[in-house]
């Protein structure tokens, strides 16, 4: 492979016409705060010189930083032979591959050009380095290569032209040389790749695709060597090796691609591919004079595995194919793919972030930057403008015409309103009308977990209330305990109230069943799949006289696509003109110009000149579309009557719009129904508990007063009774305690019996009483109203439903109360309120305490 060696150039000293300028221009002060950066600079031209650190690397970062420290000059320092500009320095460089030539330009465009040549060559330097027997070292080769690549194609698009300029030039500068330099530099890039392919074992198809571009590459940089300016300019080793890198891989294409065909048994163009190979290294071999040995003995290697095959195949062609074998110039190219590319290097040299020299900016030049630009900026709003307005012109009067709708309509390619669109599949996603009656069901078994707690409660205190009532009739006046009925009317007015609101919910649940069946026509138009389905479609008249329809749509779909282009124009014009506007660098013709900077202007701003008029000749084109477009919409109209297709597709719309509407509404009463049913379990979960602790205690109390009357009945003496004092049950959720105290005599002992035990008096003790001594702290009874705990119950192990958390309602509603709004109402009727009476909070139960003042004592 091929190295490039680096431009000489003599000593220049930038240090003293740098600051001898920033001290004349801006200040004394300013060349001193900038000392640290002239320095620089002068470093780096002279590392550039004398290559105190020879290594490719090295010399890679120094072109680096020295190309983004003259990128900053340039835009600051004018260095031209005029005298207001730097007129002192003078850049001498050497041709890379005739080294008696040599270029000298008052100007930094020479410099610039020369660094990013010499950073290419240190680029194939550092390829050429790696050993490309590993897949390590091919692999850094390849990232080598193609950053030279890289690097001369930067310098053919930014620096060559200008570097050109004059008399005083070099070719190794020239946009054609460093063209040449970039194919080459891809070429051995792919050339590593095709050797990683072999080393790999790849297919023969793709190591025939990859050596192909190789020799692609070598081709084309061995078409530039071939004419002006590098016909005489290089070295006749170049030229050679570059015309035997190209044969040599023409025929490894040609070869692996032999192989691919032996699989195939195509054996006719195996061996027209064979012999195209062989005699393009044949004729490579005549001019090889120069050229290295091991690329020679590559080739003698390649062309007797040529041969070989080519014998073989001719063999079998003779014996079993025999097949006509074409000749080469009527086989078709042969197939290839690049695996490698130009680096960019725009980001890699980009000088923008570096702050050297930031303070510098000349104010006139600044000044007339600002100018310029607000004139661009100004060309670019204006017809940016333009074109805006054209596209919108575009749109409404094809809205207004129904196009392209209509044309799309009589293909079969109908679509809806993007809104109604999105409604359509929100309804589907939700599962749609079908999906309404497994919610439907849903709420049934709601419905009935809530009607089975309510029975499975109100059984709890019957069944209490029943063997109170057994053990009253069994003692008679000795069973001397509350009645049921007067401790649990709070708790049987709640599950009554309860009981009423089912049975409204169940009216409104039955509401909404008949609405969904009802309506099950209009929605069902919501689950066809697609929507669009269910549109009517714009169909061809039935009778035509003159049959020229096709005609009349063909005229008008052609009409439609050459709008389209020119929309597409206007699109790509807008790019255009920003890509312009970034391309247009002209601080430095501001910072070099010696005339009027308003000849400058009008120079610069004509070249947005031709894109106007493109813009203007598409606006004006688009307009003269339009009239077009609207007289054979005219005639489309009438042809196909297209105003009663327009009414129909109308309709359909608003049939969509109203079911759609339908669905939300019975979606939402079911939704409220569902919520209503949940809050509905966890009150009358927490009831039920409530309902278990009550039964729970007077159990307790019962089995007490059963042992208390049977000792009663037993003889109990006097003394034993009258020592016992009074006694108190306990409340729900506190733990049973008997208080016992000795009281005081009856003051008349006459009036006490002793043959029989004291009777017993009622449990109740009216409000204001006061206690009998020794009952400081009496427990409250049932019959006390306390908030209850809140709706945190889980349900039951297997209920249907997930346990829901309850918020507590605002305290002014009652729970008899509507829960949800239900159909078009409440979704079940409460009871009026009397007038004058407080409403009860939502969910607000009684307990079953009374509070502590309050309570049932033994006397």
């Amino acid at each position: 492979m091929l190295a490039i060696y680096e431009k000489k150039t003599t000593s220049l000293d930038l240090y003293r016409p740098l600051r001898n300028y920033i001290s004349m221009f801006y200040s004394e002060r300013e060349a001193q705060n900038l000392e640290d950066d002239l320095q620089t600079v002068k470093q780096y031209r002279s590392d550039l010189e004398r290559q105190p650190d020879p290594s490719p690397t090295s010399r890679r970062d120094l072109l680096q930083k020295y190309f983004k420290a003259l990128c900053l000059i340039e835009t600051r320092f004018p260095i031209s032979p005029d005298n207001d500009h730097i007129n002192s320095v003078t850049f001498v460089w050497n041709d890379a591959f005739k080294q008696k030539q040599k270029a000298s330009q008052q100007n930094i465009h020479l410099e610039k050009a020369a660094t990013l040549f010499n950073l290419g060559a240190v680029y194939s330097q550092i390829g050429l380095s790696f050993d490309r027997a590993t897949v390590e070292g091919r692999r850094q080769a390849i990232h080598a290569f193609i950053a030279a690549a890289g690097a001369f194609a930067y310098l053919r698009d930014n620096a060559a032209a200008k570097a050109s300029v004059g008399t005083s030039t070099t070719v190794d500068v020239s946009v054609e040389c460093v063209g040449m330099l970039e194919r080459l530099m891809l070429a051995q890039a792919q050339e590593c790749v095709f050797e990683n392919t072999i080393s790999k074992g790849s297919t023969p198809g793709v190591s025939a695709k990859i050596s192909r571009q190789v020799g692609l590459y070598y081709e084309e940089a061995l078409a530039a060597l071939n004419v002006a300016p590098l016909k005489d300019h290089f070295d006749k080793g170049w030229t050679a090796h570059v015309q035997l890198k190209a044969a040599l891989f023409y025929a490894e294409a040609c070869y692996w691609y032999s192989l691919e065909l032996h699989e195939k048994e195509d054996i006719a163009e195996e061996i027209a591919r064979l012999k195209s190979g062989a005699s393009t290294l044949a004729e490579a071999k005549k001019s090889s004079k120069g050229a290295a040995a091991q690329l020679l003995d590559a080739i003698s290697k390649l062309e007797a595995n040529i041969n070989r095959n080519l014998d073989r195949a001719v063999k079998e062609n003779d014996r079993v194919y025999l097949m006509r074998v074409p000749s080469p110039s009527f086989l078709p190219p042969l197939p290839a793919f690049s695996m490698v590319k130009t680096m960019p290097m725009n980001e890699l040299l980009d000088a923008s972030k570096e702050k050297m020299f930031a303070s510098i900016v000349p104010d006139s030049s600044a000044k007339a930057l600002s100018r310029y630009t607000e004139m661009v900026d100004n060309i670019i709003r204006t017809q940016a403008e333009k074109l805006q307005q054209g596209s919108e012109l575009t749109r409404v009067r094809l809205k207004e015409m129904d196009l392209p709708d209509s044309i799309l309509s009589l293909e079969g390619n109908l679509s809806l309103p993007t809104d109604l669109k999105e409604d359509v599949e929100a309804v589907q996603i939700s599962q749609g009308p079908a999906g309404l009656e497994a919610e439907l069901q849903q709420l049934m078994d709601l419905r009935r977990v809530n009607q089975e707690l309510l029975v499975q409660t109100e059984e709890l205190l019957q069944k209490e209330a029943t063997e109170d009532s057994q053990f009253r009739s069994q003692f008679g006046t000795q069973w001397t305990r509350p009645q049921s009925s007067t401790l649990t009317k709070n708790l049987q007015d709640r599950l009554n109230r309860f009981a009423a609101n089912l049975k409204q919910a169940v009216d409104s649940d039955a509401r909404i069943e008949h609405s969904v069946r009802d309506h099950s026509a209009l929605m069902s138009i919501l689950d066809c799949q697609p929507i669009e389905s269910a549109l009517p479609s714009l169909a061809r008249p039935i009778m035509s006289l003159d049959a020229n329809e096709d005609a009349i749509v063909g005229a008008l779909k052609q009409s439609l696509r050459q709008l389209e282009t020119l929309g597409a124009q206007r699109a790509g014009l807008e790019d255009m003109l920003k890509e312009m506007k970034w391309k247009d660098d002209v601080l430095p013709k501001l910072m070099t110009s010696a005339g009027s900077y308003e000849d400058l202007f009008r120079k610069e701003i004509a070249k947005y000149d031709p894109i106007c008029e493109d813009i203007a000749q598409n606006i004006e084109g688009q307009e003269q579309l339009l009239l077009q477009i609207q007289a054979r919409n005219e005639e489309f109209s009438a042809v196909f009557n297209l105003q009663d297709y327009k009414a129909s597709r109308q309709k359909c719309y608003k049939q969509i719009q109203a079911a759609i509407a339908k669905y939300r509404e019975i979606k939402e009463n079911i939704n409220e129904g569902l919520k209503f049913y949940v809050s509905l379990q966890d009150a009358i979960t927490n009831i039920k508990q409530q309902c278990s602790d009550f039964v729970m205690t007077r159990n307790i109390q019962c089995q007490e007063m059963i042992e208390d009357v049977q000792r009663q009945m037993a003889g109990l003496s006097f003394q034993d009774h009258k020592n016992t004092g009074s006694y108190s049950y306990p409340a729900i959720n506190q733990p049973h305690q008997t208080q016992r105290s000795s009281s005081h005599p009856p003051s008349d002992p006459q009036n006490v019996p002793h043959s029989h035990p004291q009777p017993q008096t009622q449990y109740f003790q009216p409000p204001g009483q006061s206690t009998i001594p020794g009952y400081a702290h009496p427990p409250p009874p049932y019959t006390t109203p306390q908030q209850p705990p809140p709706y945190h119950m889980p349900p039951a192990p297997g209920g249907p439903y997930p346990p829901r958390q309850v918020q507590q309602p605002p305290t002014n509603q009652e729970y008899g109360q509507p829960a949800y709004p239900g159909w078009r109402g409440p979704y079940y009727n409460a009871h009026g309120q009397q007038p004058g009476s407080l409403a009860r909070p939502t969910y607000t139960i009684p307990g079953p305490y009374p509070p502590p003042h309050q309570g049932y004592y033994r006397q």
